[in-house]
């Protein structure tokens, strides 16, 4: 996830994007990335800021994946210097296994997540990720595949439609929001992004909507998880990239909400655990820890880059390096 700033990528003629906590998960990742043969997946491409700077400043060959085709190709030009030191590849991320193997990569050194929904999407009505100005109901980030957040609100029931709300948004008023959706689709199906915006924000009591950033927030974010299916995927590629880790390669995650750091935070403390007693003099081998954490708990973007870059002011960054095969 990044934010806007002024200038071009790579010398471009595209607007240039602020990637979050750059230096940092450079900083964490390159001890691993020392070598020309040493491979680093950014498993989130989008506008390629972090991709870039892993390119400039480690040796290490960058494998780039990203399910939003026009990401790739904004990001293939701004990495085109890189030659073939750059491979991208159209995929979803939990499609990782598949990716390497098709490129003959049994183990990596490096792996980066960067959740959440990108600049390039929020900042572009016609992807429909925006509550604050109008644009079709989509909210897919592969466009060529998928349901669409039209699809959820037009014709899923109620019920349906309220259990996402509440498990992906934390809505109190989900049940109130999805009866107006479906009071209201029956005089109109919904095709807009300000037309459900505005329904959301007429459902939640006025004493309510004068606090907590706008009334629609929390529906846009959990229909965009569900259409893209954001937390199944999470929690199959954690997993699959860990194993994917050579030892001594070392895992950087920034989420940006709680369902997002809930599930990195189960994987990487899981594996960073020993299942021996802590009253054994010693631990036997093959019993130690996958995984050793690099940062104490969650780390936040600094106060200076929250002013500056008001996307950084949610996230929670997680990194972990391998210290073993598994048994």
């Amino acid at each position: 996830m990044s934010g806007p700033s002024p200038g071009s990528p790579g010398g471009g003629a595209e607007p240039a994007h602020v990637p979050v906590l750059l230096d940092r998960c450079v900083a964490l990742l390159a001890p691993a990335l020392t070598r020309a043969d040493d491979v680093v997946v950014d498993c989130t491409l989008g506008m390629g800021g972090h991709a870039e700077a892993l390119l400039q400043r480690t040796p290490a060959r960058l494998v780039a994946l990203d399910r939003d085709l026009e990401a790739l190709r904004r990001s293939g030009e701004r990495l085109a210097p890189f030659g073939d030191r750059a491979t991208l590849v159209h995929a979803v991320y939990d499609e990782l296994p598949q990716v390497l193997a098709d490129l003959g990569l049994a183990r990596v050194q490096g792996v980066l997540f960067d959740l959440g929904v990108s600049s390039l999407q929020l900042d572009e009505a016609d992807r429909g990720f925006a509550y604050a100005q109008d644009g079709p109901l989509d909210m897919r980030m592969d466009q060529s595949r998928g349901l669409t957040a039209a699809d959820i609100v037009n014709t899923w029931s109620g019920k349906d439609i309220a259990r996402v709300l509440k498990q992906h948004g934390d809505e109190r008023f989900a049940s109130r929001i999805a009866d107006a959706i479906v009071r209201e689709r029956g005089v109109e199906p919904f095709t807009g992004t300000a037309r459900l915006a505005e329904l959301v924000r007429t459902s939640i009591p006025a004493a309510t909507r004068r606090t907590g950033g706008h009334p629609a927030k929390r529906t846009f974010q959990a229909l965009r998880i569900e259409v893209n299916d954001e937390i199944g995927v999470l929690k199959r590629a954690i997993p699959a990239a860990v194993d994917h880790l050579a030892t001594g390669g070392r895992i950087v995650v920034m989420s940006y909400q709680s369902l997002e750091d809930k599930v990195v935070k189960a994987e990487l403390v899981a594996r960073s655990s020993s299942e021996v007693p802590h009253d054994l003099p010693f631990v036997p081998e093959g019993a130690q820890p996958e995984l050793r954490l690099l940062v104490r708990g969650s780390e936040k973007a600094p106060e200076a880059e929250q002013e500056a870059n008001p996307r950084s002011q949610s996230v929670r960054l997680r990194a972990a390096e391998r210290t073993r095969d598994a048994a």
